[in-house]
């Protein structure tokens, strides 16, 4: 799928009523200014066209400021700011941005801006050889699995 697909499958999904609305100006500048890093185009003309969050696997990404929450965890910058990782071993630019369940995490790559993907489990992270519009449509698809995700963790 190309960006614009990946737009309009998630805007269909929108209209459905199963999505929160779309983030604020303010919102998505103050979560740039708390990661140190621009959003990556397509997740910021999602948060901004489509939705605060909530599309993706299961019950959705974490949104920014006033979006869809997973759990305990509010928001991407809210969680970048408490500490990405404690190990201090995930680089910086790298956001958590779906929990998946025992302990395994998708991340985002602020610093690219396909917004390369990556995975965190059991404090380690590697990348997952794609970018957010084919981490998109693997979930929209149901082809991403946990088990997918940890197919290529690197052996020790």
């Amino acid at each position: 799928m190309t960006d614009d697909e990946v737009v309009e499958a998630l805007r269909i999904i929108a209209r459905a009523g199963a999505l929160p609305p779309p983030a604020t100006a303010e919102a998505i500048a103050t979560a740039e200014e708390a990661i140190g890093f621009p959003l990556p185009p397509l997740l910021r003309r999602l948060y901004v066209e489509v939705a605060n969050g909530g599309f993706g696997p299961n019950e959705g990404i974490l949104g920014v400021s006033g979006g869809a929450a997973q759990g305990n965890f509010m928001d991407i910058a809210e969680l970048y700011q408490d500490g990405p990782d404690p190990s201090g071993r995930i680089p910086a630019g790298l956001v958590l941005i779906y929990d998946w369940g025992c302990t395994i995490w998708s991340l985002v790559d602020f610093r690219d801006p396909a917004g390369a993907m990556w995975v965190n489990h059991e404090g380690e992270h590697w990348p997952q050889g794609m970018n957010l519009t084919e981490w998109l449509t693997g979930t929209l698809a149901g082809t991403l699995t946990v088990k997918t995700l940890l197919a290529g963790q690197p052996t020790s």
